[in-house]
Order: C-alpha cells, then sequence, then structure tokens
C-alpha cells in the first residue's frame, strides 16, 4: 500500500536498505525483459528532421512578418500559406532559422533532462521523440518513454523535475534575449489574427527592456516567440496532472494526495479552458478534456514508503515558481 505522508514504519527506508540493491541486480540481469529492448535511434531520428522540416516552414512567417514589421500571419485567407510556400521553396526555410533551432533547442533540453536521468538511475527509456505537426508553431512538441519501473521518490523526482528545470534554465536568457531585440511597433497587435498570451516570466522581460510600452505595441522577435513556446510547454509539463512531469512531482513528494491533486487541477483547467474559449482560445479546453478522458491515475512506485528528503522537498516549491511564471490562461486567441 501507499503511504501518502511518504513516512513508512518511522526507520528511514529500512526495507530499501535491501529492496534496492536488489532491483538494481535483477535490472542488470533482464528480469524487466521491457527494459532490455534497442532504442529505435532511427525512428527519433528521422521525426526529429521532419519536425526540424516543420518549424523551419513555420518559422519562415514569423522571420517575414517581424521583418515586415506586421504581427504574424496578417493579412492571409489562410495561415498555412506561408507554410507551404517555405516548403515548396525551399530557400525561405532559412528565414525560419531563428524561430526552429531555438524552439528546437529549448525542447530538446527538456527531454535530454529527463533522458540523462533515467540514464543515471537506470531507468530504461527511449531517445527523445519529436512531434512534427502543421500546428501554428510547426510542432505538438516531444516526448520520451520509460520503460521500466521507476524504484522510488527521490528517483521519480529527478526524472520529473529534470525535463523542466533544464529546459526553463535555458529558455530565460534565450527569452531575455528574444524580448530584447523585438520591436516596439505602435498599436502592432491590434487586428492581429493571432494574439499569443503574455506570461509573468516575459512581462517581466518587456518592463525591463521596454519600459512603460503596452504588450500590444511589441511585435516579438521569432527567437522571443520560440522561447515563448518553450515556456507554454514547461508550464503544460508541470501541470500537476496525471503522469505529466507536475504529477510525478506531486507523487513523489505526497503519493496518498497525489489524485485528489490531479482531478482538482484538471476540473480547473477545464474551468480555464472554458473561459478561454469565449476569447477565441482552446488550448486548455482541449488539454483538460484529455485528462478527463485518461483518468488522473499514477502508477505507483516499488518503494512508495521512503519519504523524499527535505532538499527535494524544497526543489517541488521551486517547480511551483516556474509553473507560475510560464503560465498564461489564454495562451492562444484567434480573432
Amino acid at each position: 500500500m501507499e503511504n501518502g505522508n511518504g513516512g513508512g514504519n518511522g526507520h528511514g527506508g529500512g526495507p530499501q536498505q535491501t529492496l534496492e540493491p536488489l532491483y538494481r541486480v535483477l535490472y542488470e540481469r533482464g528480469a524487466f525483459p521491457e527494459a532490455q529492448r534497442k532504442r529505435p535511434f532511427a525512428l527519433a531520428l528521422i521525426l526529429f528532421i521532419l519536425t526540424l522540416i516543420s518549424t523551419l516552414a513555420i518559422g519562415f512567417e514569423f522571420g517575414a512578418s517581424y521583418a515586415q514589421n506586421r504581427p504574424p500571419f496578417a493579412g492571409l485567407s489562410n495561415i498555412f500559406t506561408p507554410t507551404w510556400q517555405a516548403l515548396t521553396h525551399p530557400r525561405l526555410l532559412l528565414i525560419g532559422i531563428p524561430f526552429s533551432f531555438t524552439l528546437i533547442g529549448i525542447l530538446l533540453a527538456h527531454e535530454l533532462g529527463h533522458y540523462f536521468a533515467c540514464r543515471y538511475y537506470k531507468i530504461d527509456s527511449s531517445y527523445p521523440y519529436f512531434l512534427p505537426a502543421p500546428s501554428l508553431i510547426g510542432t505538438f512538441g516531444a516526448f520520451i518513454r520509460i520503460r521500466s519501473p521507476i524504484f522510488n521518490r527521490k528517483a521519480l523526482f529527478d526524472v520529473g523535475f529534470s525535463g523542466p528545470l533544464v529546459g526553463f534554465v535555458l529558455a530565460v536568457p534565450i527569452l531575455a534575449w528574444g524580448v530584447y531585440i523585438s520591436k516596439v511597433v505602435p498599436n502592432v497587435q491590434l487586428g492581429a489574427p493571432i494574439t499569443f498570451g503574455t506570461p509573468l516570466l516575459m512581462k517581466l522581460f518587456m518592463e525591463i527592456f521596454h519600459p512603460g510600452v503596452s504588450a500590444q505595441d511589441i511585435l516579438l522577435s521569432p527567437i522571443a516567440l520560440a522561447a515563448w513556446v518553450g515556456l507554454f510547454a514547461t508550464a503544460l509539463n508541470l501541470l500537476p496532472i496525471g503522469q505529466l512531469d507536475g504529477g510525478h512531482i506531486v507523487y513523489s513528494v505526497a503519493s496518498g494526495s497525489h489524485r485528489r491533486i490531479s482531478m482538482a487541477f484538471g476540473f480547473g483547467l477545464f474551468a480555464i479552458g472554458l473561459f478561454s474559449w469565449k476569447y477565441g482560445g482552446s488550448e486548455w479546453l482541449i488539454i483538460a478534456l484529455l485528462f478527463l478522458f485518461l483518468g488522473f491515475r499514477h502508477p505507483p512506485l516499488m518503494d512508495s514508503w521512503t519519504p523524499l528528503d527535505a532538499t527535494r522537498r524544497a526543489w517541488a516549491i521551486g517547480a511551483l515558481i516556474i509553473f507560475i511564471l510560464c503560465f498564461t490562461p489564454l495562451p492562444v486567441t484567434l480573432h
């Protein structure tokens, strides 16, 4: 049975001293067949290349609109026309490099954080898989697949938090630079077909580098837009729901409360989604419906009684702060 407060029998996790070495021996001797499968590098590479192309294609529009002092997709009857133009005229893809390379770098850093944490704890995982998509950002993000059990709370916390932490640390200076080189164009966002929300961290950098300037007068650079996507991905992954990174963190801190917290945030996200739907945003509503369909459970750990140490509990507060800095109730508004 799981112990919600992680207190166990009060003897500092005595059974762990026997079980953890035993688990590692069994793992290394192939007792978990699913953990011994080869990682299909070719598939990961193909998906990476396709995502690189799709983000370069959409990045062409971000680069072109920035050069022309207009908001992205303004004056277009079909928002995917620039993507098709870039794909049929490969030289145009070069214009998408600032957006694409920045976004790919942040997403890759996030997934490599998970990957190397898994390697450290001898948890079998896939290579990072990128997801190309005909979307407003050219991708549905990236993920790794964990294919063997996670032993204890410490490993679960480190695997869950390593990705958002590494991605966030990389995204902060990139966002700062991207906002710094963004242009002040009076009323540039008025009449824009698509408006990107402004998370708290972006507002902070706007105030630092463009003090007193309204967000509707700032034309974000492609680098800033890519960093914005990185913040959105970080906030999404840090939601304390199910088996998201935030769900892993909550389960490692208080497994007994995980399902209640997960459901509360799931329905809260649904309410935010209904609110944003009236203003042309649908991202959180779609995501909330997905989690309401998939459920909020988290698989148990092999050692659920050994409590998480105080240092990692403090880092859990840091994860909450990162989430607050990256979250925006209205990520994308269509006009």
